[in-house]
């Protein structure tokens, strides 16, 4: 068995080296939700005794309670150079992303687990139709490079907008997402994109919430679920095909358990750690509860068999995939979340850009804060009755930079989302796009072009026009408009 003391470690993009194992801190949440907060120093109590069993580093949020509080609690308790690693994500609410208001976030996470630097500082982001995530992570790095922020990563970033990012300039490390037997999209364009680039995965959810044990082999569909967690893991279960297919997998993961002597759990997670783009698990930590740290460890004590994957495999392919991409289940239906929406999280998500009223005629144009606009006298989208015509857009930030220079696709990306940003704030959806016209630079970038294009439009299948130009002004590669028609 692996030694109490030392669980098998992982290392990220700069060097930070953290156990393959994280403890997460998301459950203080759900204990303190009825206002019942939970005493720090009994909940450092409970951390220091993952600690002593080798488990010696926390993962934990803004919104997870008083989990930073707990968790600097314990860290006082240690030498600076000897603690455990404290890992938290920030995840504001969209707006402007200014540098006091960045720095204020930052700071407040330090404040609350009481140390000078964050280990790996982890930022979320609710749409992406609001440019200003990508002010926050500049932002970010700066504050890294006075010292305030070991690493930086991110949380529920699609294999897009990770791209994006890094070709930004943003040196992020790892990407925490859901992954699971249940939940397979982190080996899709995501392990791909970590193969290129180097970024880890964390892996949330590998549990599926507890679904994935032995306790629900061969058990009834639940007809109701008041766990918060579960209820939103149920979901998962659903969306993969439901119950039936659900006790297929539970079958074949308890039969390979069986033949390692180790736990269904354990295979379950096993075959999480096994892919090259996981750096680490996350696994629920108990304050209060019983705890499994011998069960946890078992998962190094053997390794999945070609056979044993080749089990697993006959089972996906009789599975529906979760739909969309890492993270989608944040940012559009069928919102795999605990409520089936983002009510639980945000009150509201605000329009990226103002609205004004036409002089002329009945309607309302657009504008994305771009120095073009006022200069060229124009909109970036002009509604009239139900029809909607958004102007040539080029991957050109609120403060005028190029965004992700020389890069096609992040390009592209980053354009579509400021398109369909525009059509929100005018009352309408990226899926009323009924034509777009792309003009390209290099005819070498038709293919990630269309391919970024796609992954919006693939299930909406607008007319098209793509035309090579001899050249675009300014440092892009892109530039797309597009037509809607809405009602109402």
């Amino acid at each position: 068995m692996t030694s109490m003391k030392h669980l098998p470690r992982a290392t990220l993009a700069g060097g930070l080296s953290l156990p393959r194992i994280v403890c997460g801190l998301w459950q203080v949440a759900d204990i303190e939700r009825d206002g019942k907060i939970i005493d720090p120093q009994v909940g450092a109590d409970a951390l220091q005794d993952y600690v002593k069993a080798g488990f010696t580093a926390f993962d934990m949020a803004d919104h997870y309670g008083t989990s930073e509080i707990i968790t600097g609690t314990l860290l006082k308790r240690y030498q600076d150079g000897d603690r455990p690693l404290a890992f938290t994500k920030w995840c504001p609410a969209p707006g402007i992303m200014t540098a006091d208001i960045v720095r204020a976030g930052v700071q407040e996470r330090l404040d609350r687990l009481g140390v000078k630097k964050v280990d790996l500082l982890q930022f979320h982001w609710w749409t992406f139709e609001h440019p200003a995530w990508l002010d926050a992570l500049h932002e970010m790095k700066k504050l890294q490079e006075e010292g305030l922020i070991g690493a930086i990563g991110v949380t529920n970033f699609d294999a897009a907008h990770l791209a994006l990012a890094l070709a930004d300039g943003i040196p992020i490390v790892s990407n925490q997402v859901s992954f699971s037997v249940l939940d397979r999209r982190g080996r899709g364009a995501l392990a791909k994109l970590c193969a290129e680039s180097g970024v880890k995965l964390l892996a949330y959810g590998t549990l599926n919430g507890g679904f994935l044990s032995e306790k629900w082999l061969g058990k009834p569909e639940p007809e109701t679920i008041a766990d918060w967690s579960k209820s939103k893991y149920k979901r998962f279960i659903d969306a993969a095909g439901g119950w039936a297919i659900y006790q297929e997998l539970l079958t074949a993961l308890s039969k390979i358990a069986a033949k390692h002597k180790v736990s269904l759990s354990n295979v379950a997670t096993r075959w999480i750690l096994e892919q090259a783009h996981v750096a680490a698990i996350i696994i629920g930590a108990r304050i209060g509860e019983n705890v499994h740290h011998d069960d946890n460890r078992e998962v190094f004590g053997f390794t999945l068999l070609p056979e044993d994957h080749a089990a697993l495999e006959a089972v996906f392919t009789r599975m529906t995939p979760i739909p969309g991409d890492c993270g989608d289940e944040y940012r559009k239906p069928p919102f795999l979340t605990a409520s089936g929406d983002l009510s639980h999280h945000l009150s509201s998500i605000p329009s990226a850009y103002p609205k004004f009223p036409l002089q002329h005629r009945d309607g309302s144009r657009v504008s994305s804060g771009s120095p073009w606009e006022p200069m060229a006298g124009y909109s970036r989208a002009m509604r009239v009755n139900d029809t909607l015509f958004v102007s040539g857009t080029t991957a050109t930030h609120t403060d005028g930079r190029c965004v992700a220079p020389g890069n096609a696709a992040a390009q592209t990306t980053y354009i579509l989302d400021k398109i369909a940003g525009a059509l929100t704030a005018a009352g309408s959806r990226i899926e009323d796009v009924v034509r777009t016209r792309i003009y390209i630079v290099d005819e070498a970038d038709c293919e990630p072009i269309s391919l970024a294009h796609g992954r919006v439009f693939g299930n909406i299948m607008p007319a098209n026009t793509l035309v090579k130009v001899a050249g675009l002004i300014g440092n892009y590669e892109v530039e797309i408009e597009a037509d809607a028609l809405a009602v109402g």
